[in-house]
């Protein structure tokens, strides 16, 4: 069960994890050995499923942002762990959603270009016969982009 202080440290982890454990401390009223130790209690339980750096894609060399959706035949996971494996192996894949409705699956890939996304494509889903069709957006820009958790409001 998280409490007003894990809250308190996780809106501040969220924004920015180069934050220091003493600041963090300050902010949640607590000392820095307790910010430590809870933590380390939220990592280890999966509230903090990891520490990243979020890159700019366009600044590296990878200006396009694709959505794709994916129709399968068939669902069955015999007939999707080749496409899953690929999907896993594949960096270009930002996040993958088995979705519901018409669709089985939403990507959200990045490409250097169009060709660099066809053979993206012709990796992920050329040859599967379980695969129906996809179709691709590109996106023209974005409006938003993150990764926070909207956080419950405790009163301390």
């Amino acid at each position: 069960m998280l409490d007003a202080f894990d809250l308190a440290i996780l809106d501040i982890l969220q924004r920015d994890n180069t934050v220091s454990q003493r600041e963090i401390a300050q902010a949640a009223h607590l000392s820095a050995p307790a910010v430590q130790r809870r933590i380390a209690r939220l990592r280890e339980s999966g509230v903090i499923r990891a520490e990243v750096a979020v890159l700019d894609a366009n600044r590296l060399g990878r200006p396009l942002t694709l959505i794709v959706e994916v129709h399968l035949h068939e669902e069955h996971p015999s007939r999707t762990a080749g496409l899953r494996q690929r999907i896993l192996a594949e960096p270009a894949v930002q996040q993958c959603y088995l979705i519901t409705g018409e669709a089985d699956y939403l990507l959200v890939v990045t490409a250097t270009t169009m060709v660099d996304y066809e053979a993206l494509a012709e990796r992920l889903f050329g040859g599967d016969d379980n695969v129906r069709r996809f179709r691709t957006s590109v996106a023209l820009g974005c409006l938003k982009s993150g990764l926070q958790v909207p956080l419950p409001q405790v009163q301390r």
